[in-house]
Protein backbone atom coordinates (compact mmCIF):
# COMPACT_ATOMS: atom_id res chain seq x y z
CA UNK A 1 0.00 0.00 0.00
CA UNK A 2 1.56 3.35 -0.86
CA UNK A 3 2.29 5.70 2.06
CA UNK A 4 0.89 9.17 1.78
CA UNK A 5 2.85 12.16 3.69
CA UNK A 6 2.81 15.38 1.11
CA UNK A 7 -0.89 16.74 0.98
CA UNK A 8 -2.10 16.96 -2.41
CA UNK A 9 -4.13 14.09 -5.46
CA UNK A 10 -3.02 11.54 -6.34
CA UNK A 11 -3.74 8.71 -9.09
CA UNK A 12 -3.56 4.98 -8.69
CA UNK A 13 -4.37 2.43 -11.34
CA UNK A 14 -6.35 -0.37 -9.49
CA UNK A 15 -7.13 -3.80 -11.15
CA UNK A 16 -10.76 -4.85 -11.70
CA UNK A 17 -9.97 -8.24 -11.31
CA UNK A 18 -11.14 -8.68 -14.66
CA UNK A 19 -8.98 -10.76 -16.49
CA UNK A 20 -10.13 -11.75 -20.08
CA UNK A 21 -9.41 -15.13 -21.52
CA UNK A 22 -8.08 -15.23 -25.12
CA UNK A 23 -9.04 -18.12 -27.19
CA UNK A 24 -6.26 -20.32 -27.98
CA UNK A 25 -5.91 -21.60 -31.70
CA UNK A 26 -7.14 -24.58 -33.22
CA UNK A 27 -6.41 -24.90 -36.68
CA UNK A 28 -2.33 -26.04 -36.59
CA UNK A 29 -1.44 -29.56 -37.77
CA UNK A 30 2.04 -31.31 -37.24
CA UNK A 31 3.44 -33.74 -40.43
CA UNK A 32 5.80 -36.14 -40.63
CA UNK A 33 7.33 -38.25 -43.07
CA UNK A 34 9.64 -37.75 -46.09
CA UNK A 35 10.43 -34.44 -47.96
CA UNK A 36 13.25 -34.20 -50.98
CA UNK A 37 15.09 -31.97 -48.86
CA UNK A 38 15.64 -29.36 -45.53
CA UNK A 39 16.35 -29.98 -41.26
CA UNK A 40 15.64 -33.19 -40.24
CA UNK A 41 13.90 -34.06 -36.71
CA UNK A 42 13.20 -30.50 -36.21
CA UNK A 43 9.71 -29.14 -36.21
CA UNK A 44 10.20 -26.53 -38.46
CA UNK A 45 6.54 -23.73 -38.72
CA UNK A 46 5.76 -23.21 -42.65
CA UNK A 47 2.32 -21.10 -43.83
CA UNK A 48 1.86 -21.50 -46.88
CA UNK A 49 3.22 -24.22 -49.92
CA UNK A 50 6.09 -21.33 -51.26
CA UNK A 51 7.43 -21.87 -47.63
CA UNK A 52 7.33 -25.10 -47.28
CA UNK A 53 8.50 -26.27 -50.92
CA UNK A 54 11.73 -23.03 -50.19
CA UNK A 55 12.60 -25.14 -47.11
CA UNK A 56 12.03 -29.03 -48.10
CA UNK A 57 11.46 -29.00 -51.61
CA UNK A 58 8.80 -30.38 -53.60
CA UNK A 59 6.99 -33.46 -54.40
CA UNK A 60 9.16 -36.61 -54.50
CA UNK A 61 9.02 -40.09 -55.31
CA UNK A 62 8.17 -42.51 -52.66
CA UNK A 63 6.64 -39.86 -50.42
CA UNK A 64 3.10 -38.93 -49.47
CA UNK A 65 3.80 -35.85 -47.10
CA UNK A 66 4.46 -33.28 -49.83
CA UNK A 67 1.37 -34.15 -51.46
CA UNK A 68 -0.26 -33.92 -48.18
CA UNK A 69 0.81 -30.57 -47.06
CA UNK A 70 -0.10 -29.59 -50.25
CA UNK A 71 -3.66 -30.68 -50.17
CA UNK A 72 -3.59 -29.25 -46.28
CA UNK A 73 -2.75 -25.99 -47.33
CA UNK A 74 -5.50 -26.26 -50.87
CA UNK A 75 -8.38 -27.40 -48.45
CA UNK A 76 -7.89 -24.54 -45.80
CA UNK A 77 -4.79 -24.82 -43.49
CA UNK A 78 -3.31 -21.97 -42.60
CA UNK A 79 0.23 -23.04 -40.21
CA UNK A 80 1.64 -26.33 -40.03
CA UNK A 81 4.58 -27.89 -38.55
CA UNK A 82 6.73 -30.44 -40.77
CA UNK A 83 9.19 -32.94 -39.06
CA UNK A 84 11.18 -34.20 -41.76
CA UNK A 85 12.72 -38.17 -41.35
CA UNK A 86 14.62 -37.58 -44.39
CA UNK A 87 14.50 -38.13 -47.80
CA UNK A 88 13.34 -41.37 -49.91
CA UNK A 89 16.22 -41.33 -52.14
CA UNK A 90 14.07 -43.18 -55.26
CA UNK A 91 16.05 -44.94 -57.56
CA UNK A 92 17.34 -43.23 -60.73
CA UNK A 93 15.22 -46.00 -62.55
CA UNK A 94 12.13 -45.77 -60.24
CA UNK A 95 8.67 -43.60 -61.60
CA UNK A 96 6.87 -41.39 -59.51
CA UNK A 97 4.46 -42.86 -58.07
CA UNK A 98 0.62 -43.44 -60.39
CA UNK A 99 -2.02 -45.85 -59.87
CA UNK A 100 -1.78 -49.02 -61.37
CA UNK A 101 -5.59 -49.16 -61.32
CA UNK A 102 -8.12 -45.87 -62.06
CA UNK A 103 -11.62 -44.82 -62.67
CA UNK A 104 -12.88 -43.12 -65.62
CA UNK A 105 -15.41 -40.57 -64.58
CA UNK A 106 -18.53 -40.22 -66.05
CA UNK A 107 -19.78 -36.82 -68.10
CA UNK A 108 -21.40 -35.67 -64.56
CA UNK A 109 -18.40 -35.76 -62.35
CA UNK A 110 -19.94 -37.55 -59.84
CA UNK A 111 -20.38 -41.13 -61.13
CA UNK A 112 -17.19 -43.23 -62.41
CA UNK A 113 -18.03 -45.19 -65.51
CA UNK A 114 -15.73 -48.19 -65.40
CA UNK A 115 -12.25 -49.19 -64.09
CA UNK A 116 -9.08 -49.41 -65.82
CA UNK A 117 -5.97 -50.90 -64.85
CA UNK A 118 -2.23 -52.16 -66.22
CA UNK A 119 -2.65 -55.78 -67.49
CA UNK A 120 0.41 -57.14 -66.09
CA UNK A 121 2.48 -55.71 -62.86
CA UNK A 122 5.58 -54.29 -64.75
CA UNK A 123 3.22 -52.75 -67.11
CA UNK A 124 2.73 -53.29 -71.25
CA UNK A 125 2.84 -56.98 -70.20
CA UNK A 126 6.84 -56.69 -71.25
CA UNK A 127 8.56 -56.64 -68.12
CA UNK A 128 9.85 -52.85 -68.61
CA UNK A 129 9.02 -50.24 -66.09
CA UNK A 130 6.80 -47.87 -68.67
CA UNK A 131 3.16 -46.09 -68.01
CA UNK A 132 0.33 -46.38 -70.07
CA UNK A 133 -1.84 -43.77 -70.94
CA UNK A 134 -4.94 -44.35 -71.10
CA UNK A 135 -8.07 -41.46 -73.08
CA UNK A 136 -11.46 -41.33 -73.50
CA UNK A 137 -12.47 -39.38 -77.08
CA UNK A 138 -15.42 -39.23 -79.24
CA UNK A 139 -16.66 -42.59 -80.92
CA UNK A 140 -16.43 -41.76 -85.23
CA UNK A 141 -19.98 -43.65 -85.14
CA UNK A 142 -22.03 -40.10 -84.44
CA UNK A 143 -25.06 -42.43 -84.54
CA UNK A 144 -23.93 -44.11 -81.24
CA UNK A 145 -25.73 -41.87 -78.31
CA UNK A 146 -23.47 -43.76 -75.61
CA UNK A 147 -20.53 -44.97 -77.75
CA UNK A 148 -16.76 -43.80 -77.46
CA UNK A 149 -13.19 -44.71 -78.39
CA UNK A 150 -10.78 -46.04 -75.98
CA UNK A 151 -7.18 -45.01 -76.93
CA UNK A 152 -4.50 -46.31 -75.47
CA UNK A 153 -0.88 -44.75 -75.56
CA UNK A 154 2.49 -46.14 -74.55
CA UNK A 155 5.95 -43.96 -74.65
CA UNK A 156 3.13 -41.38 -75.99
CA UNK A 157 2.30 -43.54 -79.27
CA UNK A 158 -1.30 -45.11 -79.53
CA UNK A 159 -0.77 -48.33 -79.29
CA UNK A 160 -4.39 -49.29 -79.27
CA UNK A 161 -7.67 -47.91 -80.02
CA UNK A 162 -11.16 -49.64 -79.31
CA UNK A 163 -13.75 -46.98 -81.06
CA UNK A 164 -17.58 -47.23 -81.39
CA UNK A 165 -17.40 -49.22 -77.80
CA UNK A 166 -20.65 -49.08 -75.04
CA UNK A 167 -21.22 -50.25 -71.69
CA UNK A 168 -23.79 -52.05 -72.69
CA UNK A 169 -24.33 -55.57 -73.41
CA UNK A 170 -23.16 -57.03 -77.03
CA UNK A 171 -20.52 -57.21 -79.22
CA UNK A 172 -19.87 -53.36 -78.62
CA UNK A 173 -19.27 -53.78 -75.24
CA UNK A 174 -15.73 -52.32 -74.03
CA UNK A 175 -14.96 -55.47 -71.75
CA UNK A 176 -15.53 -57.43 -74.96
CA UNK A 177 -13.21 -55.44 -76.71
CA UNK A 178 -10.42 -54.89 -74.61
CA UNK A 179 -10.10 -58.39 -73.96
CA UNK A 180 -7.53 -58.69 -76.54
CA UNK A 181 -5.16 -56.01 -75.22
CA UNK A 182 -1.64 -56.49 -73.80
CA UNK A 183 -1.79 -53.32 -72.04
CA UNK A 184 -4.92 -52.82 -70.12
CA UNK A 185 -7.76 -54.45 -68.32
CA UNK A 186 -11.10 -53.02 -67.87
CA UNK A 187 -13.45 -53.84 -65.32
CA UNK A 188 -17.09 -52.64 -64.42
CA UNK A 189 -17.86 -50.11 -61.77
CA UNK A 190 -21.09 -50.94 -59.65
CA UNK A 191 -23.89 -48.33 -60.57
CA UNK A 192 -21.64 -46.98 -62.48
CA UNK A 193 -22.50 -43.75 -65.44
CA UNK A 194 -23.75 -44.50 -68.67
CA UNK A 195 -20.33 -43.52 -70.75
CA UNK A 196 -16.81 -42.08 -69.16
CA UNK A 197 -16.63 -38.56 -70.18
CA UNK A 198 -14.94 -37.11 -73.33
CA UNK A 199 -11.25 -36.24 -72.74
CA UNK A 200 -10.90 -37.97 -69.56
CA UNK A 201 -6.94 -39.29 -69.49
CA UNK A 202 -5.18 -41.30 -66.46
CA UNK A 203 -1.75 -42.34 -66.34
CA UNK A 204 -1.27 -46.39 -65.21
CA UNK A 205 2.43 -47.23 -63.96
CA UNK A 206 3.52 -49.97 -62.34
CA UNK A 207 4.53 -49.30 -58.40
CA UNK A 208 8.10 -48.23 -57.24
CA UNK A 209 9.99 -51.48 -56.73
CA UNK A 210 10.24 -51.88 -53.23
CA UNK A 211 14.16 -51.61 -52.98
CA UNK A 212 13.84 -48.48 -54.80
CA UNK A 213 11.66 -46.70 -52.24
CA UNK A 214 14.01 -46.91 -48.44
CA UNK A 215 11.85 -45.26 -45.32
CA UNK A 216 12.39 -45.03 -41.77
CA UNK A 217 11.08 -47.55 -39.44
CA UNK A 218 8.56 -47.88 -36.63
CA UNK A 219 11.24 -46.17 -33.78
CA UNK A 220 12.32 -43.40 -36.43
CA UNK A 221 8.51 -42.25 -36.76
CA UNK A 222 7.78 -42.91 -33.18
CA UNK A 223 11.39 -40.75 -32.02
CA UNK A 224 12.29 -39.77 -28.72
CA UNK A 225 11.15 -36.90 -26.83
CA UNK A 226 14.68 -36.66 -24.94
CA UNK A 227 15.98 -35.94 -28.33
CA UNK A 228 13.40 -34.20 -29.60
CA UNK A 229 13.24 -36.51 -32.78
CA UNK A 230 10.33 -38.41 -34.82
CA UNK A 231 6.25 -37.16 -33.28
CA UNK A 232 7.92 -37.35 -29.97
CA UNK A 233 9.73 -34.23 -30.60
CA UNK A 234 7.00 -32.34 -31.15
CA UNK A 235 5.89 -32.63 -27.39
CA UNK A 236 7.80 -29.11 -27.01
CA UNK A 237 5.66 -27.58 -29.66
CA UNK A 238 2.46 -26.31 -27.74
CA UNK A 239 -0.01 -24.65 -30.11
CA UNK A 240 -0.36 -28.05 -32.48
CA UNK A 241 -3.75 -29.03 -32.78
CA UNK A 242 -3.79 -31.97 -35.40
CA UNK A 243 -1.10 -34.66 -36.23
CA UNK A 244 -0.82 -36.75 -39.64
CA UNK A 245 1.75 -39.39 -40.55
CA UNK A 246 0.93 -39.93 -44.50
CA UNK A 247 4.40 -41.96 -45.11
CA UNK A 248 3.38 -44.51 -42.82
CA UNK A 249 2.03 -45.79 -46.07
CA UNK A 250 5.08 -45.38 -48.06
CA UNK A 251 6.79 -47.07 -45.69
CA UNK A 252 4.18 -50.27 -45.69
CA UNK A 253 4.46 -49.89 -49.51
CA UNK A 254 8.18 -49.85 -49.62
CA UNK A 255 8.27 -52.64 -47.32
CA UNK A 256 10.01 -51.15 -44.45
CA UNK A 257 7.06 -51.38 -42.11
CA UNK A 258 4.30 -54.24 -42.23
CA UNK A 259 0.90 -54.09 -40.44
CA UNK A 260 1.85 -54.72 -37.32
CA UNK A 261 4.52 -51.62 -37.86
CA UNK A 262 1.70 -49.28 -39.12
CA UNK A 263 -0.34 -50.20 -35.96
CA UNK A 264 2.56 -49.29 -33.60
CA UNK A 265 3.41 -45.92 -34.89
CA UNK A 266 -0.14 -45.51 -34.99
CA UNK A 267 -1.08 -46.14 -31.48
CA UNK A 268 1.94 -44.33 -30.50
CA UNK A 269 0.30 -40.98 -32.27
CA UNK A 270 -3.17 -41.66 -30.45
CA UNK A 271 -0.73 -42.19 -27.28
CA UNK A 272 0.89 -38.96 -28.05
CA UNK A 273 -2.41 -36.99 -28.70
CA UNK A 274 -3.80 -37.97 -25.04
CA UNK A 275 -0.46 -37.38 -23.38
CA UNK A 276 -0.58 -33.68 -24.72
CA UNK A 277 -4.33 -33.56 -23.75
CA UNK A 278 -4.59 -30.47 -27.04
CA UNK A 279 -4.28 -32.33 -30.54
CA UNK A 280 -5.95 -34.97 -32.03
CA UNK A 281 -4.40 -37.80 -34.68
CA UNK A 282 -5.78 -37.53 -38.01
CA UNK A 283 -5.28 -41.49 -38.97
CA UNK A 284 -4.88 -43.38 -42.57
CA UNK A 285 -5.89 -46.71 -43.45
CA UNK A 286 -3.88 -49.15 -44.90
CA UNK A 287 -4.16 -49.09 -49.00
CA UNK A 288 -6.10 -50.81 -51.19
CA UNK A 289 -8.91 -52.20 -47.99
CA UNK A 290 -12.08 -52.54 -49.07
CA UNK A 291 -15.52 -51.35 -46.99
CA UNK A 292 -14.99 -55.26 -45.68
CA UNK A 293 -11.61 -54.79 -44.84
CA UNK A 294 -11.41 -51.44 -43.35
CA UNK A 295 -13.70 -52.65 -40.63
CA UNK A 296 -11.95 -55.80 -40.13
CA UNK A 297 -8.78 -53.45 -39.47
CA UNK A 298 -10.73 -51.37 -37.05
CA UNK A 299 -11.90 -54.08 -34.97
CA UNK A 300 -8.47 -56.17 -34.85
CA UNK A 301 -6.63 -52.93 -33.39
CA UNK A 302 -7.28 -52.65 -29.64
CA UNK A 303 -5.37 -49.90 -29.84
CA UNK A 304 -7.82 -47.86 -31.85
CA UNK A 305 -10.02 -46.52 -28.70
CA UNK A 306 -9.39 -43.35 -28.00
CA UNK A 307 -11.13 -39.97 -28.45
CA UNK A 308 -8.00 -38.31 -29.52
CA UNK A 309 -7.77 -40.15 -33.23
CA UNK A 310 -9.98 -40.31 -36.11
CA UNK A 311 -10.03 -42.73 -38.64
CA UNK A 312 -10.99 -41.55 -42.72
CA UNK A 313 -11.15 -44.06 -45.18
CA UNK A 314 -10.58 -44.84 -48.71
CA UNK A 315 -8.18 -43.26 -49.99
CA UNK A 316 -7.96 -40.40 -52.52
CA UNK A 317 -7.12 -39.72 -56.02
CA UNK A 318 -5.43 -36.58 -56.64
CA UNK A 319 -3.11 -34.80 -59.63
CA UNK A 320 0.15 -34.19 -59.51
CA UNK A 321 0.39 -30.40 -60.39
CA UNK A 322 4.44 -31.57 -61.83
CA UNK A 323 3.41 -34.40 -63.49
CA UNK A 324 -0.35 -33.93 -63.91
CA UNK A 325 -0.25 -37.53 -63.02
CA UNK A 326 -2.87 -38.95 -61.22
CA UNK A 327 -2.14 -41.16 -58.15
CA UNK A 328 -3.89 -42.62 -54.86
CA UNK A 329 -2.80 -41.15 -51.77
CA UNK A 330 -3.89 -41.23 -47.97
CA UNK A 331 -6.07 -38.67 -46.99
CA UNK A 332 -5.03 -37.24 -43.76
CA UNK A 333 -3.59 -34.33 -44.96
CA UNK A 334 -6.42 -33.03 -46.78
CA UNK A 335 -8.90 -33.80 -44.44
CA UNK A 336 -6.65 -32.11 -41.85
CA UNK A 337 -7.22 -29.01 -44.22
CA UNK A 338 -10.91 -29.33 -43.70
CA UNK A 339 -10.66 -29.41 -40.16
CA UNK A 340 -8.76 -25.88 -40.25
CA UNK A 341 -10.91 -24.57 -43.08
CA UNK A 342 -14.21 -25.76 -40.70
CA UNK A 343 -12.93 -23.71 -38.15
CA UNK A 344 -12.28 -20.65 -39.79
CA UNK A 345 -15.64 -20.79 -41.74
CA UNK A 346 -17.75 -21.81 -38.89
CA UNK A 347 -15.78 -22.40 -35.74
CA UNK A 348 -14.55 -25.65 -34.01
CA UNK A 349 -17.56 -26.72 -32.82
CA UNK A 350 -18.89 -27.50 -36.22
CA UNK A 351 -18.25 -31.22 -37.01
CA UNK A 352 -16.00 -30.76 -40.26
CA UNK A 353 -18.06 -33.37 -42.23
CA UNK A 354 -20.24 -32.73 -45.34
CA UNK A 355 -16.99 -30.51 -46.33
CA UNK A 356 -15.67 -31.20 -50.18
CA UNK A 357 -12.42 -32.06 -50.47
CA UNK A 358 -10.18 -29.78 -52.85
CA UNK A 359 -7.88 -31.00 -55.04
CA UNK A 360 -9.33 -34.36 -55.16
CA UNK A 361 -10.86 -36.04 -58.01
CA UNK A 362 -12.21 -39.12 -56.73
CA UNK A 363 -11.59 -42.19 -54.42
CA UNK A 364 -10.07 -45.68 -54.40
CA UNK A 365 -13.66 -46.76 -53.64
CA UNK A 366 -16.93 -45.17 -52.88
CA UNK A 367 -18.72 -46.66 -50.21
CA UNK A 368 -22.63 -47.82 -50.31
CA UNK A 369 -25.08 -46.57 -48.06
CA UNK A 370 -25.00 -49.80 -46.25
CA UNK A 371 -21.29 -50.29 -46.25
CA UNK A 372 -21.03 -47.11 -44.52
CA UNK A 373 -23.68 -48.46 -42.03
CA UNK A 374 -21.39 -51.14 -40.89
CA UNK A 375 -18.43 -48.56 -41.08
CA UNK A 376 -19.82 -45.62 -39.15
CA UNK A 377 -20.60 -46.92 -36.14
CA UNK A 378 -17.43 -48.60 -35.48
CA UNK A 379 -15.64 -44.99 -36.14
CA UNK A 380 -14.29 -45.52 -39.49
CA UNK A 381 -15.28 -42.33 -41.63
CA UNK A 382 -16.30 -42.48 -45.17
CA UNK A 383 -14.89 -40.16 -48.00
CA UNK A 384 -18.14 -40.36 -50.94
CA UNK A 385 -18.19 -38.88 -53.92
CA UNK A 386 -21.96 -37.65 -54.96
CA UNK A 387 -22.84 -36.75 -58.41
CA UNK A 388 -22.68 -33.07 -59.12
CA UNK A 389 -21.22 -32.50 -55.50
CA UNK A 390 -17.76 -33.55 -55.76
CA UNK A 391 -16.08 -36.05 -52.88
CA UNK A 392 -16.93 -34.82 -49.24
CA UNK A 393 -16.25 -36.39 -45.90
CA UNK A 394 -19.46 -38.24 -44.59
CA UNK A 395 -18.59 -39.11 -41.37
CA UNK A 396 -17.29 -36.81 -37.82
CA UNK A 397 -16.45 -39.35 -35.63
CA UNK A 398 -13.77 -40.35 -33.14
CA UNK A 399 -12.61 -43.83 -32.13
CA UNK A 400 -13.71 -44.33 -28.60
CA UNK A 401 -16.66 -46.38 -27.45
CA UNK A 402 -17.78 -43.74 -24.89
CA UNK A 403 -20.88 -42.39 -26.43
CA UNK A 404 -19.80 -38.74 -24.66
CA UNK A 405 -16.71 -38.88 -26.85
CA UNK A 406 -18.23 -40.18 -30.29
CA UNK A 407 -17.81 -36.84 -31.87
CA UNK A 408 -15.07 -35.08 -33.33
CA UNK A 409 -15.97 -31.70 -33.32
CA UNK A 410 -16.89 -32.79 -29.46
CA UNK A 411 -13.55 -33.84 -28.83
CA UNK A 412 -11.67 -30.80 -30.05
CA UNK A 413 -14.06 -28.41 -28.47
CA UNK A 414 -13.23 -29.35 -25.13
CA UNK A 415 -9.23 -29.20 -25.87
CA UNK A 416 -9.84 -25.41 -27.09
CA UNK A 417 -12.00 -24.92 -24.09
CA UNK A 418 -9.61 -26.34 -21.60
CA UNK A 419 -7.00 -24.67 -23.36
CA UNK A 420 -7.91 -21.54 -23.40
CA UNK A 421 -8.62 -21.73 -19.65
CA UNK A 422 -5.37 -22.95 -18.63
CA UNK A 423 -3.66 -19.89 -20.66
CA UNK A 424 -6.22 -17.81 -19.35
CA UNK A 425 -5.77 -18.21 -16.19
CA UNK A 426 -2.00 -18.20 -15.28
CA UNK A 427 -2.23 -14.91 -13.47
CA UNK A 428 -4.50 -16.87 -10.40
CA UNK A 429 -1.36 -19.13 -9.22
CA UNK A 430 -0.01 -17.88 -5.72
CA UNK A 431 -2.94 -15.39 -5.57
CA UNK A 432 -4.49 -15.28 -2.01
CA UNK A 433 -6.84 -17.85 -2.11
CA UNK A 434 -9.69 -16.24 -0.71
CA UNK A 435 -13.14 -15.05 -1.68
CA UNK A 436 -12.08 -12.64 -3.65
CA UNK A 437 -10.10 -14.61 -6.02
CA UNK A 438 -13.16 -17.10 -6.07
CA UNK A 439 -15.60 -14.38 -7.45
CA UNK A 440 -12.50 -13.24 -10.26
CA UNK A 441 -11.32 -16.22 -11.20
CA UNK A 442 -15.58 -17.35 -11.67
CA UNK A 443 -16.41 -14.12 -13.17
CA UNK A 444 -13.33 -14.55 -15.69
CA UNK A 445 -14.39 -17.96 -16.76
CA UNK A 446 -17.87 -17.14 -17.32
CA UNK A 447 -17.14 -14.23 -19.56
CA UNK A 448 -15.73 -16.44 -21.72
CA UNK A 449 -17.67 -19.34 -21.66
CA UNK A 450 -20.36 -16.86 -22.58
CA UNK A 451 -18.44 -15.99 -25.59
CA UNK A 452 -18.33 -19.60 -26.47
CA UNK A 453 -22.05 -20.42 -26.13
CA UNK A 454 -22.81 -16.54 -28.02
CA UNK A 455 -20.97 -18.13 -30.80
CA UNK A 456 -23.21 -21.25 -31.26
CA UNK A 457 -20.77 -24.06 -29.76
CA UNK A 458 -23.13 -24.30 -26.55
CA UNK A 459 -26.34 -25.84 -26.26
CA UNK A 460 -28.71 -23.94 -24.49
CA UNK A 461 -31.12 -20.85 -24.63
CA UNK A 462 -29.82 -19.07 -21.95
CA UNK A 463 -26.02 -18.99 -20.91
CA UNK A 464 -27.16 -20.40 -17.85
CA UNK A 465 -28.51 -23.88 -19.92
CA UNK A 466 -25.44 -24.09 -21.74
CA UNK A 467 -23.16 -24.17 -19.03
CA UNK A 468 -21.94 -23.51 -15.04
CA UNK A 469 -18.91 -22.14 -13.06
CA UNK A 470 -18.65 -22.69 -9.39
CA UNK A 471 -15.81 -21.64 -7.25
CA UNK A 472 -16.37 -21.19 -3.48
CA UNK A 473 -16.25 -22.42 0.10
CA UNK A 474 -17.89 -25.34 -0.76
CA UNK A 475 -15.37 -26.90 -3.28
CA UNK A 476 -12.87 -24.93 -1.36
CA UNK A 477 -12.77 -26.20 1.75
CA UNK A 478 -10.23 -25.09 4.95
CA UNK A 479 -8.06 -28.34 3.92
CA UNK A 480 -8.03 -28.10 0.27
CA UNK A 481 -7.08 -24.29 1.46
CA UNK A 482 -4.13 -25.65 3.54
CA UNK A 483 -2.55 -27.62 0.83
CA UNK A 484 -2.25 -24.66 -1.67
CA UNK A 485 -5.10 -25.99 -4.07
CA UNK A 486 -7.78 -23.89 -5.99
CA UNK A 487 -11.06 -25.66 -7.26
CA UNK A 488 -12.76 -24.81 -9.85
CA UNK A 489 -15.90 -26.67 -11.25
CA UNK A 490 -16.98 -26.26 -14.96
CA UNK A 491 -19.84 -27.75 -16.67
CA UNK A 492 -20.39 -26.98 -20.39
CA UNK A 493 -22.81 -28.73 -22.92
CA UNK A 494 -21.77 -28.94 -26.03
CA UNK A 495 -23.37 -28.89 -29.64
CA UNK A 496 -23.84 -32.14 -31.65
CA UNK A 497 -24.40 -32.62 -35.24
CA UNK A 498 -27.35 -33.80 -36.56
CA UNK A 499 -25.83 -36.78 -37.46
CA UNK A 500 -28.96 -38.49 -39.10
CA UNK A 501 -31.99 -36.32 -40.04
CA UNK A 502 -35.00 -37.98 -40.11
CA UNK A 503 -38.59 -36.62 -41.99
CA UNK A 504 -41.46 -38.23 -40.67
CA UNK A 505 -44.13 -39.10 -43.84
CA UNK A 506 -47.52 -40.03 -43.56
CA UNK A 507 -50.93 -39.70 -45.63
CA UNK A 508 -53.13 -36.97 -44.61
CA UNK A 509 -56.50 -37.17 -45.43
CA UNK A 510 -58.22 -33.84 -46.72
CA UNK A 511 -60.46 -32.22 -44.19
CA UNK A 512 -58.96 -34.06 -41.06
CA UNK A 513 -57.17 -32.28 -38.83
CA UNK A 514 -53.36 -32.46 -38.38
CA UNK A 515 -51.66 -32.94 -35.40
CA UNK A 516 -49.31 -30.54 -33.89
Amino acid sequence: MQSYVTPGVYVEEVSSGIKPIQGVGTATAAFVGLTEKGPTHEPTLVTNWNQYAALFGEFVAGAYLPQSVYGYFLNGGGSAYVVSLGSPQAAPSALPAAPSVSELPGPDGGRPALSVGLASPAGAGTGDQTSVEVEVEDASDKSLDDGFRLVVRKDGQVAESYDNVTLKRGASHVLTAVKKSTLITVTEVKGAALRPATGTRVTLAPAVPKAAVPAPNAPAYIGDTDERTGLSGLEAVDDITMLAVPDLMSAYESGALDAEGVKAVQTAMIAHCERMGDRMAVLDPLPGLTAQQAAQWRRDFSGFDSSYGALYWPWINVVDPQTKRTSLMPPSGHVAGVWARTDETRGVHKAPANEVLRGVTGISLNATKYEQGVLNPIGVNCLRSFPGQGVRVWGARTLASDAEWRYVNVRRLFNYVEQSILEGTNWVVFEPNDPYLWEGVQRTVTMFLTRVWRAGALFGRTPEEAFFVHCGEENNPQENRDAGVLTIDIGIAPVKPAEFVVFRLSQYAQGSSVQE
